[in-house]
């Protein structure tokens, strides 16, 4: 099939292609705010000056797939931050030879959040 159109997708692919690509936590989490009477704010991966945007955010969700992503100064003082981001890294000290962490610099967010979720993990105020 190199260098070809396939003539069918077999479903199985086609499926997984769709998981992918649709929107699982982003999506309903927004109208899930707005059915609540949240003002709602969603930032993707072409949203220019995401950390302008995000410092104006009372609750930050986070569910990007890029480690670390969200950093401390990204967030506003006092803000509620929801980290569902599950990333591995490298870590050489690690049995498995890596951890997990979420989409948000936990170190760095957990200073300025008035709760946060660390991943992995819970609840943390």
């Amino acid at each position: 099939m190199q260098g070809r159109q396939p003539l069918f997708v077999p479903c199985t692919p086609k499926g997984c292609m769709e998981l992918l690509h649709s929107n699982i936590v982003g999506t309903p989490a927004a109208l899930l705010l707005q059915k609540a009477n949240a003002t709602i704010t969603i930032v993707h991966s072409y949203t220019k000056n995401p950390e302008e945007i995000t410092r104006q955010a009372d609750i930050v969700i986070s569910a990007a797939g890029v480690a670390n992503l969200v950093r401390g100064s990204w967030i506003k003082p006092g803000a509620v931050v929801i980290d569902v981001g599950i990333n591995p890294v490298d870590d050489a000290e690690s049995p498995r030879g890596y951890r997990l962490v979420g989409d948000v610099c936990y170190e760095e967010a957990s200073k300025v959040a008035s709760a946060i979720t660390p991943v992995p993990g819970g609840w943390v105020r």
